[in-house]
């Protein structure tokens, strides 16, 4: 399977491959044969091979090798490159993969509700240049941030969501993010979304869970914790499907507790974590770092 980006309509001086397929002998020098043809530079490449049931997963980013050139990938357009990469590479392996152009800063819309200290991290990492990306706006179905996203120059839209308006809500939502939205993050957005809606943004929406998943799913996982005693709390990033709070998990931490500590204790424990978790998932998927597979990730990290 091919998915080139529609963004790769320019010349490719810089990109990013994943892809995987049954491992065999020759995909590693078939990818770099196939680069050093197209007089292309290997930053790096990774690659990891599942034993059952027998795949090889990569990635690998790469660049022109004359850094000082100002044409296009060996004068080839890109969607030739794609062409040729199908054809010479990815047919004869049966490679299911994708091609990102490195240097495109992706498109993030951030959804949230009334916690600030997920929504904050995100903005500061973004304003210092460590989360490369193009925050499009904060939707929010709660006024509450509105000030926080003014603040950092960000456009703050006020979408209210209640049960018996969520469909309407969703299609405003939907009339609001670009059609080319890399990644949806729900920062603590505290609404569920439909199955109609992830599934147009497939591995597309990362969520924060404040719980160390798959315990305490659902809601109030702190004081689900505390309930139960336990000595330990965490967070969990991962993408979201219409099963709640199931989807598959790109990053967790925890942090320890003790018997003199009480709910508030948990929640206020737990944003640093929520905060970290989060970003570096973000990054992550920014980096093209992610590949998905039958309900697990693989992380180049």
């Amino acid at each position: 399977m091919l998915i080139c980006s529609p963004h790769l309509d320019q010349t490719l001086d810089s990109g990013r491959i994943l892809l995987s397929c049954e491992d065999q002998p020759g995909i590693v020098a078939a990818v770099a044969n196939f680069l050093t043809d197209c007089k292309m530079n290997i930053s790096s490449l990774d690659q990891h091979s599942e034993p059952q049931p027998g795949k090889l997963f990569m990635r690998v980013a790469f660049s022109c090798a004359d850094s000082s050139s100002d044409k296009d990938v060996s004068g080839m357009q890109s969607q030739t490159f794609c062409d040729d990469f199908q054809n010479k590479v990815a047919n004869p392996f049966g490679m299911a993969w994708t091609i990102s152009d490195a240097k495109r800063v992706k498109k993030v819309s951030i959804f949230v509700s009334r916690h600030d200290h997920v929504l904050l991290e995100l903005l500061w990492r973004w304003s210092n240049k460590t989360l490369p990306m193009q925050v499009d706006q904060v939707i929010s179905n709660h006024q509450d941030l509105a000030g926080m996203a003014e603040h950092w120059g960000v456009p703050f839209v006020h979408i209210p969501n209640t049960a018996a308006t969520k469909a309407q809500a969703e299609q405003r939502i939907l009339a609001m993010l670009d059609a080319n939205v890399d990644l949806i993050v729900l920062a603590r957005y505290m609404q569920v979304l439909s199955a109609d809606f992830v599934e147009r943004f497939k591995n597309k929406i990362i969520n924060i869970h404040h719980s160390f998943l798959p315990a305490f799913r659902g809601a109030d996982p702190y004081q689900q914790a505390y309930d139960l005693g336990v000595k330990i709390v965490g967070a969990t990033a991962h993408y979201v499907t219409d099963t709640l709070d199931v989807g598959p998990i790109i990053d967790q931490d925890v942090v320890p507790i003790s018997h003199r500590d009480q709910v508030v204790d948990l929640r206020e424990k737990g944003k640093s974590i929520e905060r970290n978790v989060l970003a570096r998932a973000v990054r992550w998927h920014l980096e093209d770092r992610i590949l998905v597979e039958a309900g697990k990730t693989i992380i180049f990290d």
